[in-house]
């Protein structure tokens, strides 16, 4: 027995400790890089020595971010839910990469809000999400695939463990699912051209998806799902429950792990091994609640998760 442990172990260091060759030749194009895991898989890359190229939704998080970076970084504007954007986006990455393609592309940039139970939001409140986290991510890829076949080399999104199992109502865990499923998708067409495709399904971190001040991100966000509610609607809910779902939300993301290495770690594996994994699950959260959640017969996981929610004022 320990010698088959001991085996285990040094096949999971040698894949990940067998990394690909000139890595300082290699260009990287990640999204989503003002704040978050986008944001330091950046530095930690630039660190490596890679050519990346970052994608930020402000002037603002790019100038700061690449007044903290080197020249081997560099920084352009993305909003992946135009479409104009998303070309520019990638005749500048063309214009970087030239014949060489592009190594790695990172489909990093998400939103979380609007979030909350599904009858209190609105076709527009799920549509914002999921134009962010799953449409833009896969006109992203669509427009930046032909540079990584050419470099044959990979694609790395970023889903959550809500796209496992759901865990919270609105467009996120709907969206999440949606790229589980695009990933899935690429990686068996794209096998055949040489390109690996790894899908991060991080738990619960402490980044800015929620609203920069989180806590009272999502406390704002909750009133004015409420107080935008018909007058039968909140009845049928009631104060307690909204007050209850609210604070359980805060507490959530107060107990957020903050030290988001652990996702940008995998993250970077996925980019510089030679034997990048299919899926990568940061967190204690996940091994120990999220992944068995999604992997138990559905009558108990809704058991569970339903311990997890107030009951509403006209419940049965």
């Amino acid at each position: 027995m320990a010698a088959i442990t001991d085996l285990s172990f040094m096949y999971r260091w040698f894949k990940n400790c067998n990394l690909v060759r000139n890595l300082s030749d290699k260009y990287v194009f990640i999204t989503g890089c003002d704040s978050g895991f986008g944001n330091l898989l950046a530095m930690q890359l630039v660190d490596r020595g890679m050519r990346v190229l970052a994608a930020c939704f402000t002037e603002e998080g790019a100038q700061k971010l690449q007044q903290d970076t080197s020249y081997q970084l560099q920084t352009t504007l993305l909003d992946v839910t135009k479409t104009e954007s998303i070309k520019a986006a990638a005749q500048w990455v063309r214009d970087q990469v030239g014949e060489q393609g592009l190594w790695a592309l990172v489909n990093n940039a998400g939103v979380g809000l609007p979030s909350g139970p599904n009858e209190w939001l609105t076709k527009e409140d799920f549509v914002k999400v999921i134009n962010v986290n799953l449409v833009g991510l896969i006109e992203v890829t669509l427009h930046m695939l032909p540079m990584v076949k050419k470099a044959r080399g990979r694609v790395v999104n970023m889903s959550s463990s809500g796209g496992r199992v759901a865990i919270i109502g609105g467009g996120y865990c709907v969206s999440k699912f949606g790229v589980e499923a695009f990933s899935d998708s690429i990686r068996r067409e794209l096998h055949y051209f040489g390109v690996k495709v790894s899908i991060i399904e991080p738990g619960n971190y402490r980044t800015s998806i929620l609203g920069k001040k989180n806590v009272e991100g999502i406390e704002k966000s909750m009133c004015k799902l409420w107080e935008r509610l018909p007058q039968e609607t909140r009845e049928s809910y009631g104060e307690e429950y909204f007050h209850t779902y609210t604070d359980k939300l805060k507490n959530t993301m107060q107990l957020a792990e903050p030290r988001i290495s652990q996702v940008t770690n995998c993250m970077e594996h996925a980019i510089v091994s030679r034997n990048p994994r299919i899926r990568y699950n940061p967190g204690l959260d996940v091994k120990l609640l999220y992944l068995p959640l999604a992997k138990f017969p559905t009558p108990v996981t809704d058991f569970i998760l339903r311990r997890y929610l107030p009951r509403p004022a006209d419940s049965v």
